[in-house]
């Protein structure tokens, strides 16, 4: 996964490949992802104290149902590892619109105060040679609201290019605070593993270092 942009990652995770599901789900299909990156940024900020992290999850999915778990090593907060558990439904309409609904559940096992949950809605379209979608989020707990949008295309079979803008329209009661962030990638695939090279900053003041503009290469394969 690219860092805990669900849609996307979810889409990445099930276009890479599947294995063979256990007889009872048979008609669904399973994959599953492994990454190691340089530094973990979700919205534009470090979750790892500017570390390198290791990260993995597993996906199911069967017609319009999805659903998953990943993984990665953080430190913030106390908390030194995530857990994500998210489910939800996908589909595109005959037009060729894509839409995505769903609700993920942030858990940090060895903290008691920093779990929180998303519901997530979002539409993705074609235009031309680019790919766009937008995502809003919803923490119901914490009234926070967040938007994404993002656009990107294939150079070639193997090599595409995007880019994302983010922001939280409403941090909620002092929750977060209200910040842009943005990023510009290149992902590249191969027989072998996949590479991601991101550029992330954001518009925020009160993040320090975590905050701070960086370039981020991820290595990941598919199981």
């Amino acid at each position: 996964m690219m860092g805990k942009t669900i849609s996307r990652a979810l889409a990445l995770a099930m276009m890479a490949g599947a294995f063979t599901a256990p007889a009872a789900l048979a008609e669904g299909e399973f994959s599953g992802n492994v990454a190691l990156t340089t530094d973990y940024v979700w919205r534009g900020v470090s979750q790892n104290n500017e570390n390198p992290a290791i990260q993995g999850g597993f996906d199911y999915a069967n017609g319009l149902f999805y659903a998953g778990t990943w993984a990665s090593i953080v430190d913030f907060g106390g908390a030194n590892m995530e857990l994500d558990l998210y489910g939800g439904f996908a589909g595109e309409t005959t037009s060729g619109l894509s839409w995505d609904v769903g609700v993920i559940g942030y858990v940090y096992p060895d903290t008691d105060d920093l779990d929180f949950i998303e519901l997530y809605g979002g539409l993705g379209t074609s235009l031309g040679p680019v790919d766009v979608a937008g995502y809003v989020y919803l923490d119901p707990d914490n009234e926070t609201t967040y938007v994404d949008v993002s656009a990107g295309f294939s150079a070639t079979e193997t090599l595409g290019f995007d880019a994302s803008v983010g922001s939280y329209l409403d941090g909620g009661d002092g929750f977060v605070e209200e910040f842009t962030n943005y990023s510009l990638g290149a992902t590249l695939s191969t027989d072998y593993v996949d590479f991601d090279l991101r550029f992330w900053g954001n518009d925020g003041d009160s993040f320090g270092s975590v905050g701070d503009e960086r370039v981020v290469l991820t290595v990941s394969r598919s199981l």
